[in-house]
């Protein structure tokens, strides 16, 4: 027997279902929009297909890429086995604690016979967030954040939205917005392409992990 309590229940789920399921597909519309813009992910979520490096530190943790270290001698790097040459990059980062140091690596190449990937690096920890340094390479910072910048743009302890262009040779660095590194490549003979890879640094225990990982491929002006 259908008692009217029972009608009305019927009646406002099939009202109410609809409309939450409306509100999770448009959940994120910017996600929508840079689809239609030509970005994929480079990473799944599920498993580390189209990567390489040490799964004792890098694992998939709740759809997240989680690099994980104990204290370690050296830097340590997972990567993508594809390379990449203009581009946009886009990710998400939460680093525990905030003084341990990360980054990602892009244009980037492999030492031979050592842990190190030599190329640029998007800073990640500390005083090193939001600039561009040169690993392996020439070892130096090549760009960075203006006095203030990062102190008004960075949620510490937080997710922080990253982005990394590198068209030509000009590379733009922004965190949650803000540009942090801005910066033109003066040496024809560095290095265009290469593959993207994320840090472990070497020293004391921490925590980095990455989310929402996607890129659009770009062509280069000429």
């Amino acid at each position: 027997m259908i008692t009217v309590r029972t009608l009305l229940g019927v009646l406002l789920a099939g009202a109410v279902l609809p409309a939450a399921l409306g509100t999770a597909a448009a959940a994120d519309p910017a996600a929508d929009t840079e689809k239609k813009e030509g970005f994929v992910p480079i990473f799944n979520g599920k498993d580390l297909a189209g990567w390489e490096g040490d799964k004792k530190l890098w694992i998939v943790e709740d759809g997240m890429l989680v690099g994980r270290s104990p204290g370690i001698r050296y830097n340590d790097f997972l990567a993508t086995t594809k390379e990449y040459g203009d581009f946009i990059l886009r990710f998400q980062i939460r680093l525990a604690p905030n003084n341990a140091n990360s980054g990602v690596q892009f244009r980037s190449k492999r030492v031979p016979n050592s842990h190190e990937v030599a190329g640029y690096q998007a800073d990640v920890g500390g005083a090193w967030w939001g600039k561009l340094y040169d690993e392996a390479r020439r070892r130096k910072v090549l760009a960075g954040p203006k006095p203030g910048t990062i102190k008004k743009a960075l949620k510490v302890g937080e997710w922080n939205d990253y982005e990394v262009k590198a068209v030509g040779p000009h590379i733009r660095l922004k965190i949650n917005g803000a540009t942090t590194a801005d910066y033109t490549e003066p040496d024809a003979k560095i290095a265009r392409r290469g593959v993207i890879a994320v840090q472990i640094h070497g020293g004391g225990p921490l925590e980095v992990r990455f989310r929402n990982l996607r890129i659009k491929e770009v062509k280069a002006p000429k």
